[in-house]
């Protein structure tokens, strides 16, 4: 199962955009919240006010239709017609208990002039006991003649309105009583149907909702019927005025939202109340509201939008900077140029000299360091060159030899430094090898040969276990390795064998031939290069010959006798190889 790549964090540019917008939407929210907060509050307020003006206004209008009724209907009652033929009808209903139809015909007629000169539902001619006699207008169905009404106080007065119930109707009368000299003969009831029109005509004076209760029940209103039927079931509604809705706007839930409820008006067991939806209030009021916000938001947000990518740009662009010239420099392993100031904040060009001072550091202890190890691998070489008095300082002179071979073949610097530790190091396997062996004067026996062919497996076994001499160990293994093949330990042949590891080959048996041993001279050096020449192909690279012998004016001073024109073979194969 293949493992998931690891999840790259996002961009600074990205982090300040979205930190940017978050605290933008959450001051807007906040902002929101305040307002809309505020805005109901206000719609509350706007919602009583209005209802307290609705409720004057009702009251000032209804009782200047009052006035203006009670004025034309009193005019209109002292019909003389109308009151001969009510008296004349009531005293023939005492002695006889019969009318005779011309006079009831004469107190219809006399009633319907005076219903078409009102504004009412019902206007009706009722008796001294309070009975109708005969009723007009366009309720008048709704009052059959000798329907009783409940006796009144204020009747004789001019008082007060009642309320009546007929049949399934309710309506609300008002009595102006009928003199004939100082009797009174009757009243004529004035009726407004307390039903649906009414509550509309209530809700249009009171400019809000209505409704009509009676005796606790919603008879009437311009609620939608879940309103209407929450406000039913609400404890203390109507009745006195110190009762819900008496004497102040209070708030009640309807159908899930939020209503002001005043009382405007009430008759004997009707209450008339206005209503205003305080959420639709604030809805509108925060549509508006919102309407100018929108503007304030779409800056707002392209704004922070704007200062968001400045800010990150800002930030980004010289850390961007610095991230590239730290990679270039990583990639080329080159640590000796400084990185650049970015110019763009302090922060960030002490952080650049910061980084500065770190490579410096770095680079002086990893010098040290080097230093160091090039030291402990001349003082391994030089131990263990002293264990041979003819082999000292053979690891030195074979690794000036493999530097001045490797820079004539043209090797990077890299590889050079990589020639000399390793040229150094090339026998260090012979710690291996026993005294009696290793300086032994005489010819060596099989045995003994095989005890020194292992000495390039020893010193890479040895090497195996310090991770930084890792590029060296090809050459510390491979340096007894031969072209055709007949080398060791490996019998590796031709290109097989690593450059540098043929380059030290030719370097050591150099050294070899021209240094003393025990049981021979050591050879002149262009005897050595003439042997060399000899086993180019076979025993030696012939790149790493030709180079020696061109490169041996720059060798120690045991060397500079050597004249490389000497040799044409050497010419001709650096010119033509």
């Amino acid at each position: 199962m293949t493992a998931a790549a690891p999840r790259k964090p996002p961009r600074l540019v990205t982090r300040a955009l979205i930190a940017s917008f978050l605290t933008v939407a959450f001051i807007l929210a906040a902002v929101f919240a305040l307002v809309s907060l505020d805005l109901r509050a206000r719609a509350r307020q706007s919602a009583a006010t209005s209802l307290e003006a609705g409720q004057r206004v009702f009251e000032r209008v209804t009782r200047q239709r009052a006035q203006d009724m009670l004025g034309v209907v009193s005019t209109l009652a002292e019909n003389p017609t109308l009151k001969a033929a009510l008296d004349t009808w009531q005293s023939e209903q005492a002695f006889s208990g019969s009318v005779d139809p011309g006079l009831v015909s004469t107190v219809e007629r006399e009633a319907a002039k005076i219903a078409a000169r009102v504004n009412s539902d019902v206007l009706a001619v009722l008796d001294q006991r309070g009975r109708v006699v005969v009723s007009a207008g366009p309720r008048a169905a709704a009052w059959p003649a000798g329907a009783r009404l409940a006796p009144d106080e204020s009747a004789s007065a001019g008082g007060g309105d009642t309320l009546e119930v007929m049949g399934d109707a309710v309506f609300r009368v008002r009595r102006v009583p009928l003199q004939l000299g100082a009797s009174t003969i009757g009243s004529l009831a004035l009726a407004t149907a307390l039903d649906a029109g009414f509550a509309e005509e209530l809700a249009e004076l009171a400019r809000a909702q209505s409704a009509i209760v009676i005796d606790g029940r919603v008879h009437a209103s311009t609620l939608a019927p879940d309103a209407a039927a929450d406000l039913a079931r609400i404890e203390g509604l109507g009745g006195t005025t110190e009762g819900l809705g008496g004497t102040a706007t209070d708030i009640v839930p309807l159908a899930g939202r939020s209503w002001a409820l005043r009382r405007v008006d009430s008759v004997d067991g009707a209450t008339f109340f206005a209503l205003a939806s305080i959420d639709a209030e604030a809805a509108e009021v925060t549509r508006s509201a919102l309407a100018g916000l929108a503007w304030i938001v779409a800056i707002a947000l392209g704004l922070a939008a704007l200062g968001s990518l400045w800010l990150a740009r800002a930030l980004t662009k010289p850390i961007d900077t610095l991230s590239a010239s730290l990679s270039e420099m990583t990639a080329a392993h080159r640590f000796d140029t400084p990185v650049p100031a970015t110019g763009s904040s302090r922060e960030l060009d002490a952080l650049a000299g910061t980084f500065n001072e770190l490579i410096r550091a770095l680079a002086a202890a990893e010098a040290e360091t080097q230093a160091a190890y090039l030291g402990a691998i001349r003082a391994l070489a030089a131990a263990l060159d002293a264990r041979d008095p003819y082999t000292s300082g053979h690891s030195e002179r074979v690794s000036a030899l493999s530097v001045e071979i490797g820079r004539e073949l043209g090797l990077p610097e890299q590889d050079v430094s990589t020639l000399r530790l390793g040229a150094l190091l090339h026998d260090i396997g012979k710690i291996g090898v026993p005294d009696e062996v290793l300086r032994k004067p005489g010819r060596l026996t099989p045995e003994e040969f095989e005890l020194i062919r292992a000495h390039p497996v020893i010193g890479a076994r040895i090497l195996r276990t310090i991770p930084f001499l890792a590029p060296h160990l090809p050459i510390v293994e491979l340096h007894h390795e031969r072209p055709d093949g007949r080398g060791y330990p490996y019998g590796l042949a031709g290109d097989a064998i690593p450059r540098a590891a043929r380059i030290v080959h030719v370097a050591d048996a150099f050294d070899a031939m021209t240094s003393a041993r025990a049981y021979r001279p050591g050879r002149l050096p262009h005897e050595a290069m003439k042997e060399l020449q000899g086993l180019v192909g076979t025993d030696f690279d012939a790149d790493a010959v030709a180079a020696l012998a061109t490169a041996m004016p720059r060798v120690p001073a045991a060397y500079a006798g050597f004249d490389p024109t000497a040799f044409q073979w050497a010419a001709q194969h650096r010119a033509h190889p």
